[in-house]
């Protein structure tokens, strides 16, 4: 299940990133800035934030399983109209769609893996589900950059649709929502939750710490956003690679920060053992620390220095996004999982993955990409505030929600 999950996440992200590896090809072809570039990708974004929320309302009571094989068909079919897009308005409407597919996805799908596994894996787990969008987005740059250049970009959107609809296809008939039931602790049927859900609703918003870790996750979205988005487009200009080898480049910064995303949940489940409070000690330490690299990396001439700096920044810029989401597990209820995961994701949207591209296109038509990325990193810096104000309201939160000072972590899982 967490594998298929896993692979569908893959799709995701290739659908979603394949177009960064061909921005300097549509740019050439239709004449376009790096405003409607950013816009390309910002649209995706945009429409994942807006939806996310009512999607995984309705899928917390309609049936996971079902809505992510629908999630997955639709945006495997708008990548497939992408790629016959004519010109820049059709290939928005094309991404237009593709946001209204993956809208609940990520919220849907981390609640489905958390609700078969022990407590105490939650921040691993988290890390290593979202950081499935970074190698994703290897992929999607890798390989879409590859085909556009040896088979022409339209080619890159046409394999990224077909294996996504390939996914889906198996996914609907491995996993169940029969087959989930008995792992997630003879609770039954998942969407079945529907007892006290309106009710449990309110605790979505409801402690200070839950709302900063919203927030934090979000602004350190648009720093890890920006990177994936614009790594091959400075490639292209910067250090002069073909698409095929930026979009290769592109793809090993953005493993990398799927590295970082994994470790850091490792890295937050293994020191939190004995307080969980240090959980937001990791985010804050990765907020700052990818601050201070890549504002460093993005001050040096192109070359290797810069590579390594810039690399050591993509490694903690989104890092923090399973501490983040095993904090927002452990103040929200269990029944109302995917709709937690969905405020968070709507936060991540929001706050990062629509603005994060998009501002960074349009600060690159005043001031240039480089220019734009020197300034990218200073978001960290409300992400680290964030998650500090967070750190210091977290226990007092706790308490206020019936969890007993000195529990162990295993038992600090929220009860309705």
């Amino acid at each position: 299940m967490f594998a298929l999950s896993f692979g569908l996440l893959l799709s995701d992200y290739m659908s979603r990133q394949v177009l960064n590896a061909v921005f300097p090809l549509l740019k050439a072809e239709w004449l376009l800035s790096d405003a409607q570039l950013g816009s390309l990708s910002g649209i995706v974004a945009l429409m994942v934030g807006v939806l996310t929320f009512p999607l995984s309302l309705l899928a917390d009571r309609w049936g996971r399983v079902r809505s992510l094989v629908i999630a997955a068909v639709v945006w495997s079919l708008a990548t497939l109209g992408c790629a016959v897009s004519a010109s820049y308005g059709e290939m928005f409407l094309g991404r237009f769609m593709v946001g209204v597919g993956e809208a609940a996805y990520g919220s849907v799908g981390i609640a489905v893996v958390l609700s078969v596994f022990p407590v105490t894996f939650r921040a691993t787990l988290s890390g290593a589900f979202i950081g499935g969008g970074a190698f994703g987005s290897v992929l999607g740059v890798s390989i879409g950059g590859l085909a556009a250049q040896q088979l022409g970009w339209r080619w890159a959107f046409g394999v990224m649709g077909i294996f996504g609809l390939a996914l889906a296809a198996i996914y609907g008939l491995v996993v169940t929502e029969k087959r989930l039931a008995p792992a997630s602790g003879g609770r039954g049927r998942m969407p079945g939750e529907r007892t006290a859900i309106r009710s449990m609703l309110p605790r979505l918003f409801s402690s200070v710490s839950v709302v900063c870790a919203y927030i934090g996750s979000g602004l350190q979205m648009f720093v890890a956003m920006a990177l994936l988005a614009w790594t091959p487009s400075f490639f292209d200009r910067y250090y002069s690679l073909a698409p095929g080898k930026a979009g290769a480049a592109a793809g090993v910064f953005a493993m990398i920060t799927g590295i970082g995303m994994i470790s850091g949940g490792m890295v937050s489940d293994r020191l939190s053992r004995g307080s969980a409070v240090r959980k937001w000690t990791v985010a804050i330490a990765c907020s700052l620390g990818s601050l201070v690299l890549l504002t460093a990396g993005f001050q040096l001439p192109a070359g290797a220095p810069q590579l390594v700096l810039i690399g050591a920044g993509a490694l903690l810029c989104n890092a923090t996004a399973g501490p983040a989401a095993a904090m927002v597990a452990n103040l929200t209820p269990a029944a109302i999982a995917a709709t937690a995961m969905a405020t968070l994701t709507l936060a991540n949207s929001l706050l990062g993955l629509a603005p994060g591209p998009a501002v960074t296109g349009m600060l690159a038509d005043r001031l240039g990409l480089l220019g734009a990325l020197r300034l990218v990193p200073l978001v960290a810096i409300a992400a680290g505030a964030a998650f500090a104000v967070g750190k210091l309201f977290y226990e007092k939160d706790l308490r206020r929600l019936g969890l007993l000072p000195g529990v162990p972590l295993k038992n600090l899982e929220p009860q309705p």
